[in-house]
């Protein structure tokens, strides 16, 4: 009767735990997915950091803080999971967005993208992912399918070598660090673009993994000793910012889609590093307030679908406003994809309407994926 309840209680506490695991998870890809909507209307949510100064990075981190170590074993299934719930969704994506462009430009008579053909559906996904324009935040996911398979089979190599943590985090470190110089030493033709974002970002991975091995339960690096240090190092960093107008070139900034870094060396690298201990730390200060907020759950669970579609809802909430205004819907053909009407009176409207709509449009989706179509949505 003693052990069952021991038992019982373990159990329980097992899985409070998983749940409390899985409720931090989401909260931190809801903020990694947030300062995405929000650098594309060039706002940032944290101060300090600037749009696009870690939020790719972050993202890479989560990934590398949710990989499991069966897989290092078995390569075939981590190869065929990642398929699946990365390439199959991008190139059902992709044509679906070849279909929208196509529509969108019978009625504007602008096509928001490159010329259709087999290589611009099926090769350049993996090149800039820049094929469609309303679509082009996707060429993150095949960026990352790349980067995690070249993770795991390297850090199988790197383990078999030597099974030492702190060797392989100097050889990740090294990789990130040396990407930049990388990109400034080679011509950035399209293979050394992939070579240079898969640098840049298994360092990040790898962060992700070691953090949750090795320092999550075991060091307490959210101490007031630690915040100083982040202020600080983001303080100096702040010298080196020229964001605040194009003109002025980027700063804290980095443009990893295309390994633009202009006159950085380690900068990109550094704010990375802080920028993530800002969101882990915003997560910790934040999660008694959040867990219970199904809205933030939703987030986190649909960052893919909020990543494929936000850039079509901004557009459709364009074609609104002009109509609204008498202005013809082709005068948004005159600006680039990223350009919203009268941003400083409309910014933050957009942003809590594209947060809300496309993080729904992912409910749906998975909705239809699970009770519709009965396909399994476990990852």
């Amino acid at each position: 009767m003693i052990n069952t309840v021991i038992n019982d209680k373990t159990t329980q506490t097992q899985q409070d735990r998983r749940e409390e695991f899985s409720t931090k998870v989401n909260i931190l890809k809801a903020l990694a997915i947030t300062l995405v909507v929000s650098g594309h209307l060039e706002f940032s949510l944290l101060g300090m950091f600037t749009p696009y100064s870690f939020q790719l990075a972050l993202f890479f981190f989560i990934s590398g803080y949710l990989f499991k170590d069966k897989y290092i074993d078995d390569v075939f299934t981590f190869v065929k999971r990642r398929i699946q719930t990365l390439l199959v969704p991008y190139f059902l994506y992709d044509a679906f967005y070849l279909c929208v462009t196509v529509l969108i430009a019978k009625l504007t008579g602008h096509f928001w993208g490159q010329p259709i053909s087999l290589k611009n559906f099926l090769i350049t996904p993996f090149l800039n992912g820049h094929q469609f324009d309303l679509a082009c935040p996707l060429w993150f996911v095949t960026q990352l399918f790349m980067t995690m398979i070249v993770f795991l089979f390297l850090f199988r190599v790197l383990k078999k070598a030597k099974d030492n943590k702190y060797f392989h985090l100097g050889v990740f470190a090294v990789l990130g660090f040396l990407a930049i110089p990388v990109a400034k030493i080679f011509p950035v033709d399209p293979f050394m673009l992939i070579v240079i974002r898969t640098m840049f970002s298994l360092f990040f991975v790898y962060l992700g993994y070691y953090y949750r091995h090795y320092i999550e339960e075991h060091i307490n690096i959210f101490t007031v000793k630690w915040f100083a240090i982040v202020v600080v190092v983001q303080s100096v960093l702040w010298l080196f910012n020229r964001d605040f107008d194009p003109e002025h070139g980027i700063g804290l900034s980095y443009v990893l889609v295309w390994a633009r870094f202009d006159q950085q060396i380690i900068v990109p690298v550094i704010t990375s590093l802080t920028g993530i201990w800002a969101s882990l730390f915003t997560v910790k200060i934040f999660y008694p307030y959040l867990k219970d907020v199904k809205f933030i759950k939703q987030m986190g669970e649909n960052t893919y679908h909020i990543m494929a579609n936000h850039l079509l809802v901004m557009y459709i909430i364009t074609a609104i406003f002009l109509k609204m205004n008498g202005i013809p819907v082709s005068e948004r053909a005159n600006h680039d994809i990223y350009w919203i009407y009268n941003p400083v009176q409309t910014t933050y409207l957009y942003f809590v309407l594209t947060m809300v709509i496309s993080t729904y449009v992912g409910v749906g989706l998975q909705f239809i994926r699970k009770n519709i179509l009965h396909i399994d949505t476990k990852r």
